[in-house]
Formats: structure tokens, C-alpha cells, sequence
């Protein structure tokens, strides 16, 4: 029987219950464990698009054609996923923004797709409140962040892309709100429902499918690119950086490299089609060039 890649036939049963995948006769396969979590438009964990993530469809195409490892898809928060990056046990997110940092302890896949940045939510109600940050229907995080003004909600750990997170770094700490909870962005929209945090920052797909699954309306939420960051944000697969990452990610680009060009599109249509992104761009294709380690 001719090798194929196993896309055609997933496609018909991406969506599956399934947390552990294993071959038969693999009882000796080395473990590698998928950190995942609930991150649309790249995963969803619940509510109506459920499993619809690009990610979700993607990762049983990865899992089937790597039959060489025991297969564990664990889910957790973005703290948790790079403390388990930095370990020496085989682990892989597939779902991840490069930066320097951690580039020292994760060792890169080739890039996966590009997904619209992150930008700026606010209700409407509030859009007071950053009017004088705001050019060109985009915001001025450096001033927003000096003027100490506003607060500002963030995920703990996670990376906004190396030009936002390059300007949080430089803030003044009294402006930002920092959750570390599992559902660190559906309660940061929860409080800024309450009238008790202002804007936070984070995916335009990801902040309308939260909201959904908290009740909430996204219809009140207004959405701001950041002035001066990259338009698109690229998403790699990480794993941990040892000699056994260093296979897992060989392994990971030789499937992406054999997977059909419109495969990840197709996915990402998804999104667009189901009216998650505000102008029909959250998420496309870019070129992108592969990270390298400082």
C-alpha cells in the first residue's frame, strides 16, 4: 500500500473525544505529551465551535502521521505549558509565538500559519477612556501604558508578540492586571462586563468566542489593532529543547511539509465564514521567516 498523508481521511473525524493516542505495537514508543489549551481560534474547549479550532483539526493530522510515539494531549493554562517546556520529559505545544526567552528553552517548528495580532478590547461605553491614544483607529499602547491611566488585563505568561510584549515589558506595573487563572481571558472579560477593568488584550476571534461562552455580547466590545506592531502574528509548534524535542520537531516539519497548501486555509476559513473575525482577516497565511535561537 503507497504512504499517503493521512489529511483526506482525518478531515471526515477531526473531531474527536479521543486524549490519548496509541498504536498498536507502540507500547515502547517514547510519550510526547500535546500542551493544549482553550485559545480560539486555534482551540476551542467549549461552547457552539467547540473542537472547530485550527489547531483542534490539525493536531490529529500531526498525531496520525508521527505513529512512532505515544501520543498524550494534556490541557493547560500558558503558565503551565512553558514550566513543562522547560522540563527535560518530551512535550510540544503546537500553538506558540516565538520570542528570545523563550527560545532558550523551546526549540522551534517551522511556522504553521499566521494569525491577525492581538489588539486592544474596550466596551463601547468606555471608548472615552482611550480617545486620546487612539490614531488612526489604532492604539498608542506605549502612551496608554505611561499615561497610567487605564487599566490594562493580560494573561500571565503569555506573549502578545515580540513588539507588544516588548513595550509591556517597559510599562509602569501599576497599569497592568495580570491573571494567572486556566481561563485567564473569559474572567478578564467577565471583570470588564463588571465595569471593574477597562480594556485587556488578546485575539479578536478568541475575545468574540469568550465572550459567547460567558453570555456576554460581543456586539458591545470594540477591538483596536496596536499601532506600530506587526499586522500578523505567526504560530509555531514548540517542544522541549533536548535531543528528543529536537526529533519531535524534525518529525512535526516533515508532516507539515507534506501536508496539501490549502489544508490549514481551509481551517482558518472556518472562522472567517462563521463571522469570528471583524474584517474577515483575523487569521490567513503569510510568508514568515523561521525564528532563530540568540
Amino acid at each position: 500500500m503507497t504512504k499517503r498523508w493521512k489529511w483526506r481521511g482525518i478531515c471526515a473525524g477531526l473531531i474527536t473525544s479521543a486524549m490519548f493516542f496509541c498504536t498498536p505495537g507502540a507500547l515502547a514508543a517514547e510519550k510526547l505529551i500535546w500542551l493544549v489549551r482553550d485559545l480560539p481560534p486555534m482551540a476551542v474547549h467549549d461552547g457552539p465551535n467547540k473542537d472547530q479550532g485550527i489547531i483542534d483539526r490539525l493536531l490529529p493530522v500531526l498525531i496520525a502521521n508521527m505513529p512512532q510515539y505515544e501520543h498524550v494531549i494534556q490541557r493547560v493554562n500558558r503558565a503551565r505549558s512553558l514550566q513543562m517546556l522547560e522540563g527535560q520529559e518530551l512535550a510540544c505545544d503546537p500553538m506558540l509565538v516565538w520570542n528570545q526567552s523563550r527560545a532558550l528553552h523551546i526549540v522551534y517548528s517551522s511556522p504553521i500559519f499566521g494569525l491577525r495580532s492581538n489588539g486592544l478590547a474596550i466596551r463601547r461605553t468606555d471608548e472615552q477612556l482611550i480617545a486620546p491614544f487612539v490614531h488612526d483607529q489604532a492604539v498608542d499602547l506605549p502612551a496608554l501604558l505611561s499615561a497610567q491611566s487605564v487599566k490594562l488585563g493580560l494573561v500571565a505568561k503569555r506573549s502578545y508578540g515580540v513588539w507588544i510584549d516588548d513595550q509591556l515589558s517597559k510599562s509602569p506595573r501599576d497599569p497592568l492586571f495580570i491573571h494567572y487563572g486556566n481561563d485567564a481571558i473569559g474572567s478578564l472579560l467577565q471583570m470588564q462586563h463588571a465595569g471593574r477593568l477597562p480594556t485587556l488584550l488578546g485575539y479578536w476571534p478568541e475575545i468574540q468566542s469568550k465572550a459567547k461562552q460567558y453570555g456576554l455580547s460581543s456586539k458591545a466590545l470594540a477591538f483596536y489593532p496596536i499601532q506600530g506592531a506587526p499586522a500578523y502574528q505567526t504560530i509555531y509548534a514548540g517542544c522541549t529543547k533536548t535531543p528528543q524535542g529536537q526529533k519531535a520537531i524534525a518529525d512535526i516539519n516533515t508532516v507539515l511539509g507534506h501536508l496539501p497548501r490549502d489544508s490549514i486555509a481551509s481551517a482558518q476559513t472556518f472562522w472567517i465564514q462563521a463571522d469570528q473575525a471583524d474584517d474577515g482577516r483575523a487569521s490567513a497565511p503569510l510568508p514568515v521567516q523561521e525564528p532563530t535561537v540568540p
